[in-house]
């Protein structure tokens, strides 16, 4: 075994034994520590690569932003309810804009980027922060157990799966048996082989947690996990193409090292960050949740 795949299996053996503890212990605040720390690596990430392309942006005051969110919209969800933190959002996206006009009216307009300036670093912040958000959104859009402990992170257990299972079809199929091209213009190495792959794989992954949860996923049945294996893999898709884009558009191959072998947090959460709004969303607008 080479020691890329040695390192690859170590973080990867680490990150899932981290995962599972924390969702299944039930403990809140480690899981929303979890998710932050991910979260804001992302976003530093994300600026780093600004940097790399000579791209102007305010990463302090966009991590400080994505920080206050973060921890705002936990203290809403957990102490407040799902029907009050939507006005803590809003309130925190209009800041974000405040914040950041504020920055650039005291960094003055001695060059001529200010207007790219703050666009990169608020669609840093959506991009990142606000989209990655939708996974604590999940943990608390479910009614609490009867012990009053959240029981949504097992549904983002669920999206967790179901987006990697589809990234390892894409990888798999697309390894194995790919051979035409699907957007070469973007990333030349996925082909549609690998994205009917990737949807069969998260089809397989949907089935295989229903099977395995059928109490802790008690909202879903057998024709849901059926569209939500095919919309998640999808997502999920969309999802590594948009980082893909962004990577070539910087011009970076991996958005930091996060994980040994693995690459940066950005790679790690990039599908997760179409397929976790999706997920809220069919629960809110189809399952009737929250």
């Amino acid at each position: 075994m080479t020691p890329v795949f040695l390192s690859r299996l170590l973080s990867t053996l680490v990150l899932w034994t981290v995962v599972l503890w924390t969702i299944f212990c039930g403990y809140e605040v480690g899981f929303f520590v979890m998710l932050s720390a991910v979260g804001l690596a992302g976003l530093w990430e994300f600026y780093r690569m600004l940097d790399h392309k000579g791209l102007p942006n305010f990463k302090i005051v966009g991590m400080l932003c994505g920080g206050v969110l973060l921890g705002g919209s936990f203290y809403y969800y957990n102490s407040v309810g799902p029907s009050r933190s939507y006005d803590w959002e809003m309130i925190s996206l209009l800041g974000f804009l405040f914040t950041v006009f504020t920055r650039q009216i005291f960094k003055g307009l001695r060059d001529a980027d200010p207007l790219p300036t703050m666009a990169f670093t608020l669609f840093g912040l959506l991009y990142v922060i606000w989209m990655f958000n939708f996974m604590n959104k999940i943990v608390y859009i479910l009614p609490r157990g009867a012990d009053q402990h959240a029981t949504g992170q097992f549904y983002v257990l669920y999206l967790i799966v179901v987006t990697k299972f589809s990234d390892m079809g894409a990888y798999i199929t697309g390894s194995l048996v790919g051979r035409h091209k699907m957007v070469p213009q973007i990333s030349p190495k996925k082909t549609w082989e690998g994205f009917a792959g990737a949807l069969a794989f998260s089809l397989l992954g949907s089935y295989g947690m229903f099977w395995l949860m059928p109490k802790h996923l008690s909202r879903l049945d057998w024709t849901h996990a059926t569209i939500l294996g095919l919309l998640l893999g999808f997502a999920a898709i969309v999802g590594d193409l948009a980082e893909s884009i962004l990577k070539r558009g910087t011009g970076t191959k991996d958005s930091g090292r996060f994980l040994p072998g693995i690459g940066g947090a950005l790679d790690l959460i990039d599908s997760l960050l179409f397929t976790a709004p999706l997920l809220f969303f069919y629960l809110r607008a189809v399952i009737r949740v929250g």
